[in-house]
Parts: C-alpha cells; structure tokens; sequence
C-alpha cells in the first residue's frame, strides 16, 4: 500500500522504533558520509533538515556546530534531546518541531544537510526548498535513497510513493551552476544492520555544493 509521509506516518513511525533493536533507526550512529563531507568545513551554524533521533544533529554539534535540528515528529524530537543530553551536547542544538514543507527557518545556514528524510511533498521539491536555507559560501549536503523499496527502517509493509527517490542527475540538474558548485555527486552502496539480525543493503546518493558568494 502507498503511503504519505505526513505527521500520522512519521508519529507511528518513531512509536514503533525502539532503540535497542538492531537497525534501529532511534539508536543508529551518525551517517557515514557526514565526517567526510564536513571535514574541511569550519564549523558555523547547522539546520538538520528531518532530524529524526538526532545522530547527524548531535555529531555535529560535537564538532563545533550550532545546530537547529528539526523534524516532524515529537516523539523523534523527544528521543534526539534525550541523546544530546546525555552526549552533553544539549547547549548546542536547538530542537524545531517543524513541517519541512510548510516551515520557514527565518534564517540562512553556513551547513544545511539532509539524511534520509522524506516529507510529505516530492523529494526533488524538499531539496530544492532546503537549498533555499543555505548562505551565501554555505554548504548543502544531501544524503538520499536510490530507491523505492522499504528505504532504511521506513517500511511498516508500506510502498514509498514514486516521487520519494530521485536520481543522482535529478538532484544535480537543480542546482544552478551559476549558483551552486557541486563537490561531491557520487553513488555508494553500504550494509547496514536490518530487523532481526539481517544485514540491508543500501544504494545512496551523495551531493554535497556550495552556495556561490
């Protein structure tokens, strides 16, 4: 069954995840590909588009960033908190209960990174509206699924609309050259842990520009 990733979907989503199960996306480490991209940035002010439980959130605020993180969910939110409190990275991150499709920061970011959300509009249009956030000389990292399946702990027997994946191509024909240069655009496949003991794999998409002066 098709589903939409709107505020019902993502409130029983974070209710039925428990963080001490393997592949849980409530106890998952920080994204991989973010210590990479991040390296040779200074840190400055971060949004975490679509936070969930706060990994990404949290990893950058313990390397200097002053984070908003926001997500749609409150139980998610409740989660993340919990961790940066107990990672004493709590002073540095501020928590926004937020529709990304509706939401308006009222500010622009030196980072502006997304990792596996999906709101409830076409992923291409998230991306293009999040991309609106970055500031002049900023960065935007986005991290996304290649594909249409039961993408990294979504699944509850749920198919992900179509318009949930976009291609590598599709992410970096938005980006105006005369506006953005891209860094990175790359595809990669990684295993992660899955539900009961299994091993997933994942075909990601990496596009990391910079917002020209």
């Amino acid at each position: 069954m098709t589903h939409s990733f709107d505020k019902d979907y993502w409130q029983q989503h974070w209710q039925q995840t428990h963080g001490d199960k393997a592949g849980s996306m409530a106890g998952n480490p920080p994204n991989p590909y973010l210590a990479q991209e991040t390296a040779g940035l200074a840190p400055g002010t971060a949004l975490d588009a679509g936070c969930g439980a706060g990994a990404e959130a949290i990893w950058l605020a313990s390397h200097g960033w002053q984070l908003t993180a926001a997500d749609i969910s409150a139980d998610a939110l409740a989660r993340a908190a919990d961790r940066a409190t107990a990672g004493g990275q709590a002073e540095s991150i501020r928590w926004v209960e937020a529709d990304l499709t509706v939401w308006e920061p009222g500010m622009r970011f030196d980072l502006v990174t997304t990792h596996y959300a999906h709101p409830a509009m076409p992923q291409l249009a998230f991306y293009q509206r999040i991309s609106d956030w970055v500031a002049p000389g900023g960065t935007l990292l986005i991290v996304g699924h290649l594909h249409t399946g039961h993408g990294h702990g979504h699944g509850h027997g749920h198919q992900h609309p179509a318009e949930a994946t976009v291609t590598l191509a599709d992410i970096t024909a938005v980006l105006n050259t005369a506006d953005w240069k891209i860094v990175t655009a790359e595809e990669h496949r990684r295993p992660v842990p899955g539900p009961g003991g299994q091993t997933v794999s994942l075909h990601d998409v990496v596009v990391r520009a910079t917002r020209r002066p």
